[in-house]
């Protein structure tokens, strides 16, 4: 099997059908998929394969939403340009790839790294973000200890089966709990020539702590959900957190990673279609 097919194998998994589609703006293209009806929900991968990392839940939330995945600019299909892929590199890059596709006003769910390009697109656009939702976030404090820095390292340098099941026991609680072609897209990807730009060129920018202050200044409704056994990020950064931001609320999931929508999808959609779905 090749890139695509890997891809395609994860987009087959979504219980709903699923459309993909590519825009071009002064970013290069994005690559993004669409699923369902109903109010948009922007859905932001992390520092790793693409959209098709959302495979557990696009099915389960575009039951009652718009979701809309891209591949993060750098990421899957998208362009990999020479940048500095940094919090408002990644935060101009989704306001043009929004008012492309005609959106003034989203809810966004991010992931890891792309938690943090959420929280600096919050920070700067207030009136484009209905509610957020962070995911075990990046820019929250928290830096990979040891191991997990050298799993990625290995996995960004030298991309192979070996270093993905290495970085993929950090990752989550169970690595059984991620279907084995979001490894091998994964791989694939950063085979690719640009594939580790955002790696190699951002150096880790994205995910470094935003300050108490512009925390304080993200307003809007902000749900945290956090794997309790995360070992990539703790829990502790969560915590804090929402001391900070003055309208969120952390949300905890037992037996759980750095990518509970994948150890436990139904528990993690249930709680994200919850908070989206209330007033």
């Amino acid at each position: 099997m090749n890139q695509h097919d890997y891809r395609q194998a994860l987009i087959d998994k979504v219980e709903l059908p699923v459309a993909q589609y590519e825009i071009t703006n002064s970013f290069g293209k994005t690559a993004y998929l669409t699923a369902g009806d109903g109010r948009p929900v922007v859905c932001l991968h992390g520092a790793g394969a693409g959209a098709v990392t959302w495979y557990p839940s696009i099915g389960a939330i575009a039951k009652g939403f718009h979701i809309i995945a891209p591949d993060i600019v750098g990421y899957g299909e998208s362009d990999k340009p020479d940048a500095p892929y940094d919090r408002p590199y990644f935060s101009a890059w989704l306001r043009a790839f929004l008012e492309t596709l005609g959106i003034d006003k989203t809810y966004i769910v991010g992931l890891s790294q792309g938690g943090a390009i959420a929280l600096q697109f919050a920070l700067e656009n207030p009136q484009m973000v209905d509610k957020l939702v962070v995911v075990d976030s990046g820019a929250l404090g928290a830096q990979p200890s040891l191991l997990p820095m050298l799993g990625m390292i290995w996995m960004n340098s030298f991309p192979s089966s070996i270093a993905n099941r290495f970085i993929s026991r950090y990752l989550l609680f169970n690595p059984e709990n991620r279907d084995a072609n979001h490894g091998h897209y994964s791989i694939e990807v950063l085979k690719k020539r640009g594939g580790n730009n955002a790696f190699t060129q951002g150096r880790g920018a994205t995910v470094s702590a935003m300050t108490e202050k512009e925390l304080g200044q993200i307003r809007n409704q902000t749900l945290i959900i956090w794997g309790e056994d995360d070992q990539l990020f703790s829990i502790k950064h969560a915590e804090a957190a929402v001391q900070m931001m003055p309208n969120a609320r952390l949300h905890r999931i037992k037996e759980a990673g750095h990518l509970p929508l994948m150890d436990k999808p139904e528990i993690f959609n249930d709680c994200v279609i919850q908070f989206l779905s209330s007033e």
